[in-house]
């Protein structure tokens, strides 16, 4: 069975570190706004297992308009890829999102998953670049009205 709920920051840190930054020190895997009252974190759990995570940030990019949210930290464990949480994870976080009248979610997307985020809606804005030691991103994003 697959739950989804929303976990406190440290609950995050055992999917983002194997998945978004392997090998490096934990400390890596906590990110700038993880701890403001106005940041939500879900996570999808697997037979009471914790699987992936999400965590949307009130933070706005000035090349888009309205009331946006930032989705940082996105992983899910490589053992259970394919088999829809991601989907679940972006859902949630879209739900929550319209729920309290934003009009957009916007990231940061690795190229290797931008192909997952366009199958879900998400569009390119720009130009690919580098994230230094993590690797090449685009910037994604997804009106919600």
């Amino acid at each position: 069975m697959v739950q989804v709920r929303q976990i406190s920051a440290s609950e995050t840190i055992p999917v983002r570190q194997p998945v978004l930054r392997k090998g490096l020190p934990v400390e890596t895997c906590v990110f700038d706004g993880d701890e403001l009252s106005t940041t939500v974190h879900f996570g999808v759990f697997e037979d009471e297992n914790l699987v992936g995570v999400a965590t949307l940030l009130d933070n706005s990019k000035d090349i888009f308009e309205g009331k946006q949210l930032q989705l940082r930290g996105m992983a899910v464990l490589e053992n259970v890829q394919g088999k829809g949480i991601g989907k679940i994870l972006l859902e949630a976080g879209e739900n929550y999102a319209k729920s309290r009248f934003f009009d957009l979610i916007w990231f940061n997307a690795r190229t290797s998953a931008q192909s997952f985020y366009a199958k879900n809606g998400y569009l390119v804005m720009g130009e690919e670049f580098q994230i230094p030691g993590v690797g090449p991103h685009v910037v994604m994003y997804k009106k919600l009205v």
